[in-house]
């Protein structure tokens, strides 16, 4: 959080975006997207440069979310096509951000699947998404940028930064699902929404004088809104159950924004 909230010109990349082919039907994931959005609003508001990445199975959803959050449609979108030559839509993203006036400075992912070290993309209960999952996780491997990422399962972009023994004897199919990609600083928390919340948080710690404009949307009644947006445009399902439903990992909203008001009063 240091790392962003001191830098002298921070220009933020936030990777989201789960796709549950297994879902009824299959859609985006509603943890995610909804912490994406509330992140991109909040540091846009305290004037951090932003932009999304996401691949297109994933880019509606996750494009109405953050709309719903406030964000000005003219926020940049880099979508990665589910395709198998992710790695040349990869290597457009990094020329295209080389060319930019203001670099690149962080990458933020955000309940985003990463590989297993067979090379294999998996869900929690250990089923192949590999041909539904662009490979965004390559990103991690570049070192021009200071990454962060957010971590609930065991399987998502960073939490090769956790032995593997550990994610095998805490996590169901944990020896089966670990991901193996790593980033400098990983988040772990129950949900992923409740880590871009905390993520929020710290930032408004470090730099006081941008916590009115942090936690002018960060509240219930706006992520209950992004949530329901998502879900009645038939765009994100459950990511326990696969259904659409008005929950996020199979948790009512009334605990979700039990959570969240706990968290901005510690705050």
């Amino acid at each position: 959080m240091r790392s962003l909230a001191e830098h002298s010109s921070p220009h933020v990349a936030i990777i989201t975006g789960f796709f549950m082919p297994y879902g009824n039907p299959p859609a985006a994931e509603t943890d995610g997207p909804i912490g994406c959005a509330q992140l991109a609003a909040g540091l846009h508001r305290v004037g951090i440069t932003v932009r999304i990445v996401t691949d297109s199975m994933c880019f509606h959803a996750v494009k109405i979310a953050v709309f719903a959050a406030g964000v000005p449609a003219n926020i940049p979108f880099d979508i990665v096509p589910v395709a198998n030559n992710s790695n040349d839509a990869i290597a457009s993203i990094l020329n295209l951000w080389s060319s930019l006036e203001k670099p690149v400075s962080h990458i933020i992912s955000i309940e985003r699947a990463g590989p297993s070290d067979d090379g294999i993309i998996r869900n929690m209960k250990g089923q192949d998404i590999t041909d539904h999952t662009a490979a965004l996780h390559l990103l991690f491997n570049n070192k021009k940028f200071i990454s962060i990422a957010i971590g609930d399962g065991g399987n998502e972009i960073g939490m090769g930064n956790i032995p593997r023994e550990v994610i095998k004897e805490n996590i169901r199919y944990g020896e089966r699902i670990a991901c193996i990609t790593s980033c400098d600083y990983l988040i772990v928390c129950g949900v992923y929404n409740w880590g871009a919340t905390a993520l929020l948080g710290a930032i408004s710690l470090l730099r006081p004088e941008w916590k009115a404009g942090i936690f002018e949307g960060l509240n219930p009644d706006v992520e209950f809104h992004i949530l329901e947006t998502i879900v009645n445009a038939g765009l994100a399902v459950d990511g326990i159950t696969g259904v659409q439903s008005l929950t996020v990992d199979n948790l009512f909203w009334d605990f979700h924004a039990q959570v969240l008001e706990m968290m901005i009063e510690i705050i």
